[in-house]
């Protein structure tokens, strides 16, 4: 490295200390789950995309392990080479089957899966139209497409219909959303996007990472929860949030789309496939999903009682009915603050900040799981009420 480089480097880490944009890695000393242990102390944890709480529960530990037994560690292999195993088309089936969709392809992440969403479908005579807060992994995936750009002000449905008229000469158009958009969690407005996808004879793709598992009538998503299911061409997803909460993900939709990434899809054809103990415990998470209702309901009841807790208190919350509550603070700073200072009251939280949100928008995003008591949520809310109070962002 030359004396040029590091400097600048070390001026940039510096000011992104200064100005509170600096992500620190705080390290967990154990399983992931509802208590963990930072730094020796015992912290109640509210910001896991651990929604069902099941990334720590022995049916899912079980399972991959027996799978492990026998299936292995790992493939070595791409899946066309010598990497598919009865495994991974047992789970494609199964997330077809739980998602009610005609075929599904699996992925490393959903990070993969959305780099992979764009380029085999999309070519410079076509075009992609984008919410603005959507995931960085759908950005970046549109990115690697030739594809027109558009962009839409967010769940704003005159900007999209705008944005398909000013498309009407491409050859094909793809509409892209979040299902629950991360930072907010609000819900995209499905309904509405899927009847201007019909009038403009447009494909749409929902990333539903935040949603599969928890929100709708059987867990199955915010594209059950809006009515659309058969509307929506493509859905992608991670096994990595409520699923079980490790890794993988997922472009599940119609047939003919998902044999053309079989074919052409980068992250499919040059990356190993996804780990047999990954497969397994996926598999039994579907099993309790089709089962049992009771851990969805209750993740919502938690979100529930915990935004209503801070919003009689005077925080200003972004309206969501989802398990993420946005408790807003604004200042870089003092979100990262105010973050320290809940984990000294046994709160573990995270303060974000850009570019992770937009400068100015700084917020703790609070996430409720089906493991957390009633006595957790309030003991976070007291927490949070005291500190907020301390600091002046509550009066």
């Amino acid at each position: 490295m030359n004396h040029q480089l590091e400097r600048e480097l070390n001026e940039f880490f510096t000011s992104l200390k200064e100005d509170g944009l600096y992500k620190e890695e705080r390290i967990i000393e154990g399983a992931q789950g509802r208590e963990i242990s930072v730094g020796g102390k015992a912290v109640l944890n509210f910001c896991a995309n651990n929604y069902l709480g099941l990334s720590d529960d022995r049916r899912v530990i079980e399972a991959a392990q027996d799978t492990m037994k026998l299936f292995g560690f790992g493939l070595s292999s791409v899946r066309f080479i010598c990497g598919t195993q009865t495994l991974h088309k047992q789970l494609e089936q199964a997330i077809s089957t739980y998602l009610r969709t005609e075929d599904t392809i699996l992925f490393s992440s959903c990070y993969d899966a959305n780099a992979a969403l764009f380029e085999p479908l999309l070519g410079a005579e076509d075009a992609v139209i984008s919410d603005e807060l959507n995931h960085a992994s759908i950005i970046d995936g549109i990115r690697l497409s030739k594809a027109q750009r558009f962009r839409y002000r967010h769940s704003d449905m005159n900007e999209l219909e705008k944005a398909l008229e000013a498309s009407a000469s491409a050859r094909r158009r793809l509409i892209v959303t979040d299902g629950v958009f991360s930072m907010d969690g609000d819900v995209a407005k499905l309904r509405e996007i899927c009847a201007l996808a019909q009038s403009h004879d447009a494909l749409v793709a929902v990333d539903d990472s935040h949603a599969t598992g928890y929100l709708g009538e059987t867990g199955r998503g915010s594209v059950e929860l809006c009515g659309v299911e058969g509307q929506v061409d493509l859905i992608t997803t991670t096994f990595g949030k409520a699923c079980g909460g490790a890794s993988g993900g997922c472009i599940s939709g119609r047939k003919l789309l998902i044999d053309l990434y079989r074919q052409r899809a980068r992250p499919y054809l040059f990356s190993n496939t996804l780990a047999p103990a990954i497969c397994g415990g996926t598999l039994q998470v579907l099993s309790i999903l089709k089962e049992d209702h009771s851990l969805r309901k209750r993740t919502l009841a938690n979100a529930d009682h915990f935004r209503n807790l801070l919003k009689t208190a005077g925080f200003d919350l972004i309206d969501a009915t989802t398990a993420i509550v946005a408790v807003m603070v604004y200042e870089e700073a003092k979100a990262v603050e105010f973050a320290e200072k809940l984990l000294d009251e046994g709160i573990y939280v995270i303060g974000f900040s850009y570019p992770v949100v937009p400068r100015g928008k700084a917020r703790i995003r609070v996430q409720l799981s089906a493991a957390h008591t009633k006595k957790d949520i309030e003991r976070a809310a007291g927490a949070f009420i005291s500190v907020g109070r301390t600091m002046g962002i509550i009066i």
